[in-house]
């Protein structure tokens, strides 16, 4: 088990907070279930809620894996959690991610050919909004004032205050989702009254211009880098939030900034960070360790944060009679990846480059089992392997019926700003250099290969390569679909891999695509909210 308060906090505390959400009025203010008055009536009840604003991104509700979720209507395993969701929208419409399943609309995902009825795309625009209320309630109930009219004074009173930076990061990551996937959102801060008038719309340069303003306005206070206890957020995340932001700030804002991004890389660079000497034990479920590469992770523990949409999705999902590999009891027969992510890979053994985590026992990796001649078959394609709900240490994983994973989500690593520094420099921004952004790379490829064999000269150092290094670094951790959007490619017909538009080699599809719909129920609910162009 994970010695980690802010996970001790979540199960104890989410009763707390129940917001009266539903899938019928997603856009509607909620009402707290309990009264301000005896939420936020002692310190320990701000903690309380505290830990239920991070537990957005890692539970669906109040009961654990089902039961009491905090988001009505929809599927609370599969629609409603945040990890899962984001996985489908950032990986399952490229060529890291194909799912065998027939549930509902999931397929359409790697197809690239789903609409605004989609109802996964419903819980995914939901689960961000819902996590955003939260923190602005927690927001108008931490003021000064109130907290002083409530008789709490002092070290406790201090400690309050300091949180509401940390606040302000987690909603304006949760906005960051918004603009990334939707490309606009619904739009309210703790100005807006409760269940009042119906929430206006920021556009994605809007959104942009928010989430930039917020994260350098909490600069001075949130904890420095590296000070916080692990799980929670400091400089160092708000940092790499702004440096991942301006590497896609053309795609966002039809402004390139790569100066910038190459500013806040370097920000991150300089905090104290390494990388971690093994990289499978990155993605193991004693990776909480893992202080030194990670500069924000979503705890996820098989006893305090149970939910089949956090880590357990990933070990169960990619897993079938081979699920002893992945730390689990069962397997769910489901997602895996195409030829095009074993492309990236000279040796998908990992006997030379170490990422390259892919089953060998049940299935193998020879290039007629890495193709897919039937999606529905989960015999067909490359069985990823990266995440295993087993420590490295050895001990026993905190459930012992391997129902629910101890794997923590990371958000940033360390890594991620290298790769950011290379491609910024690479695309002229000013502030770096070449010969540095060789070295950040030829880091990673060290502890890839575990020597030099594996790093490349200047030569080889090109637009191409940093997109081939990031496939390889940082697969299925939510960042394909953005890397290939960026480089034109998740769309036209200039990259094509297997199934993409639903065709077996591969075709082009509208540019509509590159943005998902808004839910057609929110904006029915909603009528200030405008669609995507297309949908």
């Amino acid at each position: 088990m994970k010695h980690i308060s802010i996970n001790k906090l979540i199960l104890t505390g989410a009763f707390l907070v129940t917001l009266a959400s539903c899938s019928k009025k997603l856009d509607l203010f909620p009402q707290n279930d309990l009264t301000s008055e005896t939420t936020y009536s002692t310190a320990a009840g701000y903690r309380a809620v505290l830990a239920k604003v991070y537990a957005g991104l890692a539970t669906t509700g109040n009961a654990g894996p089902a039961g009491a979720s905090d988001i009505q209507g929809l599927d609370e395993g599969s629609q409603s959690p945040f990890i899962r969701g984001f996985f489908n929208c950032q990986e399952l419409p490229t060529d890291e991610a194909v799912v065998a399943w027939n549930d509902q609309t999931i397929k359409d995902f790697h197809s690239l050919s789903w609409s605004s009825a989609d109802p996964f795309l419903k819980g995914m625009y939901a689960r961000p909004v819902y996590n955003v209320m939260l923190a602005n309630e927690y927001l108008r109930e931490s003021t000064d004032d109130k907290v002083a009219g409530r008789g709490i004074t002092g070290a406790e009173a201090a400690e309050i205050k300091s949180t509401r930076a940390e606040v302000r990061f987690l909603r304006a990551f949760n906005y960051w989702v918004m603009m990334d996937i939707f490309g606009k959102s619904t739009f309210i801060d703790e100005t807006n009254v409760v269940g009042t008038t119906l929430p206006g719309e920021k556009s994605r340069s809007e959104l942009f211009t928010f989430i930039e303003t917020e994260l350098q306005a909490i600069d001075a206070d949130l904890k420095p880098v590296k000070t916080s206890e692990y799980g929670r957020v400091d400089q160092g995340a708000a940092w790499a939030l702004l440096a991942r932001m301006y590497l896609n700030a053309q795609t966002y804002t039809g402004t390139a900034k790569w100066t910038e991004a190459i500013t806040y890389a370097k920000k991150v660079i300089a905090g104290g960070y390494s990388l971690h000497s093994n990289y499978r034990e990155l993605f193991m479920a004693d990776n909480h360790k893992r202080t030194n590469e990670f500069i924000y992770a979503v705890n996820c523990d098989g006893l305090h944060t149970k939910s089949y949409g956090n880590t357990t999705f990933f070990v169960h999902c990619a897993s079938g009679d081979d699920h002893n590999e992945y730390g689990v009891g069962g397997g769910w027969y489901g997602y895996r990846a195409t030829k095009g992510l074993a492309d990236r890979f000279t040796d998908l053994s990992g006997s030379s480059d170490k990422r390259a985590m892919f089953t060998t026992s049940s299935f193998g990796t020879s290039p007629s089992q890495v193709a897919i001649s039937d999606v529905g078959n989960f015999n067909n394609g490359l069985h990823v392997n990266k995440y295993r709900n087993i420590r490295a240490d050895g001990n026993p994983v905190s459930d012992a019926n391997r129902d629910f994973s101890d794997v923590d989500f990371p958000i940033f690593r360390l890594s991620e700003m290298y790769l950011i520094y290379a491609e910024a420099v690479l695309r002229g921004g000013t502030g770096g250099d070449l010969a540095t952004a060789l070295g950040y790379i030829n880091l990673i490829r060290a502890r890839a290969y575990g020597d030099a064999s594996g790093n490349i000269s200047a030569g080889q150092l090109d637009l191409q390569f940093i997109l081939d290094e990031r496939a390889r670094e940082l697969y299925w951790e939510g960042h394909r679909r953005t890397d290939l959007i960026r480089y034109g490619l998740l769309t036209t017909g200039t990259y094509l891999w297997p199934w993409k538009g639903g065709v077996a080699s591969g075709t082009s599809v509208d540019s509509k695509y590159n943005i998902f719909p808004i839910p057609a129920t929110n904006r029915t609910a909603n009528p200030n909210l405008t669609q995507n162009a297309g949908y």
